[in-house]
């Protein structure tokens, strides 16, 4: 699989971190094309509509409108095809009910988002790294 088609899908409602998301990938040298879904509906729809995208990554924020995160988990775990897609939760919440209910539904990773810029782009970098390039992946279904 080349990097093209390594897709991530970014679920962020906050435009401020959906810009610094993709500013930290870029400055990491992370090329990978990057879907946005704003809010848990338009994830949903992403992943399981018409035309669903199949990402090697998915960072997903927790306090969306529409679906929050934590729904959209348990859909992407309950999903034939999703189920074993890497879900990375990327979060300003410090709810530990948070932390353990993302757990339960089986996310990969639980990250906070770094309040500092250099700190949040080194998090970035290590996490594109990490899942879009040393993780092997299941093979789709």
């Amino acid at each position: 699989m080349t990097d093209a088609t390594k897709q991530i899908l970014l679920v962020e409602d906050d435009p401020d971190h959906e810009l610094l998301t993709i500013r930290a990938l870029k400055k990491s040298n992370i090329a990978n094309e990057v879907r946005v879904a704003r809010d848990g509906e338009e994830a949903i729809d992403l992943l399981f509509g018409e035309n669903a995208v199949s990402p090697q990554v998915i960072l997903l924020d927790l306090k969306l409108p529409k679906i929050d995160g934590l729904e959209v988990l348990r859909r992407i775990r309950e999903g034939e095809t999703t189920r074993y897609l890497p879900v990375v939760v990327l979060t300003s919440s410090d709810e530990d009910r948070d932390l353990v209910r993302s757990y339960q539904l089986g996310v990969n990773s639980y990250i906070r988002k770094p309040v500092n810029f250099s700190d949040f782009a080194e998090a970035t970098r290590q996490l594109g790294m990490y899942w879009l390039v040393l993780n092997e992946c299941a093979p789709q279904t």
